[in-house]
């Protein structure tokens, strides 16, 4: 007994001391039809002296700055009796409170009508929020509780799904800012389906399917049914799942031809919106989205680099290691369907050829290092920007990239030790992952020799691969697994021109790349071309025609008009730089029983090999 009154008697004070300092929000829908929400927040227990509020400047699993503030209008501020308080608004998305006492509320409308994983969206459809695109928060209080009620109307038939705790009707709770801002919430009158995944030590979660989208239950099941598929081949990988907070984790997809697209990352749950009509029809395109965000619950949001510990939200997040956050995770995303059966092995080659080419061929990989690019997502993960970049010539997406890296890695450690990059990930998984110690650069070639028990094969590579700007031998990589990598238009003229801006019969250039005939004759964009060796030129069409009426080697004059200056300069064509990855028996040649062997090993289900 006294046990039993100690026990309720430490909740009552846990319980007080919750009270004391949680951060309560109230949300409101009483103008959705015009994509406006209503945000009360109140903060308890506020320290004396300047009270500054905010919104975000940056979101989980985005790494570039987005300017939330701007959706965010009629502003107020209020005492514990209703009085206002004196606002001053230091910064777009920064309100100072100088004056107040112990208990302040805010409250202001937030307009959204962008469906995508980064921003928010309010219709009379449903209620789609990216949480710092959302709700504001005090300064200081980070490790403060959240607690968040939704009110609206019940004949919307509307449900609230999201990887936050309920703690009652409609209202759910975050153990801090951290936790709150990693949790994208759907409320909709949606569909949903789950199932149950056991772990190796016998303990079992619920994964759950969300869809918001105009397709059948009998639909949302069978689409179900093949994401247990892709998630039994998830585990295989890893051999173990992640641990769930709360013991589930959500899919919540948002379909619907006129949203923006998107899918991200979230520690229990991922927000996938896409751009069809429904699922149903569509399940084959829309499962990439889905494998890649997977992966990422292991992947970044516990198997996490040191530089995003812990995420600001005040600014862009710049990071090292997105070759491998990001990259690792894409060139996984595509190869585990293929591995489930949900994609064929004609579509892993596809990806593959795409990874190769970018990396052999493209002047930001050429230039610059996976690290080098990693760094560049505080500019290009949908940074805000108006003007042109020379993006084309000094960035290779570090998705890409990345994704070429873990592509040889996977292929040196099969035909070098007998090991796999999926051993390297549940390496990685044990040391760092599981026990959530943010990992740095060293720390990945570290366990890579240890792995491989080998220190100079792991700092070689990390030295020239990821570090330096140098490429793997992927025609010799690939033809362990019976894949040939050639040329794909041998004796192909090229120009490099790209693409075209056409219109009233003028074609105007685009940037011309690094490399490329088109840049060594000194064109680039904004230059109309006019003829091409003495023919006129009046769409993109007229431009092909006469490149493949020429071989590598020749030499052209070009009449082109820059700023309305009539110029001429000579270019020589090159040949094709295209790659293509031609299976050998497609070729002609002889798959041997050892190519044969590789391959399985590689792109086949592992399901049956996984190990408790």
């Amino acid at each position: 007994m006294k046990k039993f009154l100690g026990a309720a008697l430490f909740s009552v004070l846990l319980l007080s001391a919750f009270a004391q300092n949680e951060i309560s929000y109230v949300v409101s829908f009483p103008n959705a039809i015009h994509h406006e929400a209503e945000i009360a927040m109140s903060i308890t227990n506020v320290p004396a002296g300047n009270l500054k509020v905010r919104m975000s400047r940056s979101s989980p699993g985005r790494y570039a700055t987005h300017e939330f503030g701007k959706n965010v209008y009629h502003f107020k501020a209020f005492d514990h009796g209703g009085k206002p308080l004196k606002i001053n608004q230091t910064a777009g998305d920064v309100y100072e409170i100088p004056s107040h006492g112990n208990q302040v509320k805010i409250t202001y409308t937030v307009f959204g009508n962008w469906i995508d994983g980064t921003y928010a969206g309010f219709d009379e459809t449903h209620a789609h929020m990216n949480i710092p695109a959302t709700f504001a928060f005090p300064v200081g209080m980070d490790t403060r509780p959240r607690t968040v009620q939704f009110k609206y109307p019940k004949k919307q038939g509307w449900k609230v799904a999201t990887q936050l705790k309920p703690i009652e009707q409609n209202t759910f709770y975050a153990a801090n800012l951290q936790y709150f801002m990693d949790s994208p919430i759907e409320i909709a009158n949606y569909k949903t389906a789950k199932w149950e995944v056991k772990n190796h030590d016998g303990k079992t979660q619920t994964i759950h399917l969300i869809a918001h989208s105009n397709d059948t239950q009998a639909a949302i099941d069978n689409y179900a049914g093949m994401l247990k598929k892709m998630v039994d081949e998830h585990y295989a990988v890893w051999r173990d799942f992640p641990t769930y907070d709360y013991g589930n984790y959500y899919f919540l997809e948002d379909v619907y031809p006129t949203n923006a697209g998107d899918g991200m990352e979230h520690r229990n749950s991922t927000s996938i919106v896409q751009r069809t009509e429904k699922i149903e029809g569509y399940e084959s395109n829309l499962l990439g989205t889905f494998s890649h965000e997977y992966f990422h619950s292991w992947n970044v949001e516990r198997l996490r680099p040191k530089t995003l510990e812990p995420f600001n939200f005040e600014h862009s997040n710049i990071s090292d290691e997105l070759w491998l956050a990001e990259g690792f995770t894409q060139y996984y995303g595509g190869l585990l369907l293929t591995r489930a059966g949900l994609k064929t092995v004609d579509n892993a080659v596809q990806a593959f050829n795409g990874m190769v080419n970018a990396v052999l061929t493209s002047p930001g990989a050429k230039n610059f290092s996976p690290i080098e690019a990693s760094r560049y997502a505080v500019f290009a993960d949908a940074g805000v920007a108006i003007d042109q970049t020379n993006k084309g010539n000094i960035f290779l997406s570090y998705y890409t990239y990345g994704a070429a890296t873990a592509l040889a890695l996977d292929l040196r450690l099969r035909s070098e030790f007998k090991l796999t990059l999926d051993d390297y990930m549940r390496a990685l998984w044990k040391a760092y992952g599981k026990p959530e110690i943010p990992y740095t650069i060293p720390d990945l070639e570290k366990t890579l020799a240890s792995l491989t028990k080998n220190e100079a094969f792991a700092k070689d590579f990390f030295g020239r691969y990821i570090y330096g700007k140098e490429k793997n031998d992927y025609s010799k990589l690939l033809l362990n697994a019976g894949f040939v990598l050639r040329k794909a238009k041998p004796g192909h003229a090229f120009t490099g021109f790209g693409n075209f801006n056409q219109a009233d019969s003028k074609v105007t250039l685009m940037q011309t790349l690094q490399g490329t005939p088109a840049y060594q004759a000194g064109l680039d964009v904004g230059d109309v071309i006019l003829s091409i060796d003495g023919q006129n030129v009046t769409d993109a069409s007229v431009v092909d025609n006469i490149t493949k009426s020429h071989k590598p080697g020749d030499v052209v004059e070009i009449k082109y008009q820059y700023r309305g200056e009539n110029k001429t300069t000579k270019l020589t064509f090159a040949e094709n730089p295209a790659l293509e990855i031609v299976s050998i028996e497609k070729m002609g040649g002889t798959l041997t029983p050892a190519m044969q062997n590789f391959r399985d090993n590689w792109l086949n289900s592992q399901v049956d090999s996984k190990q408790k």
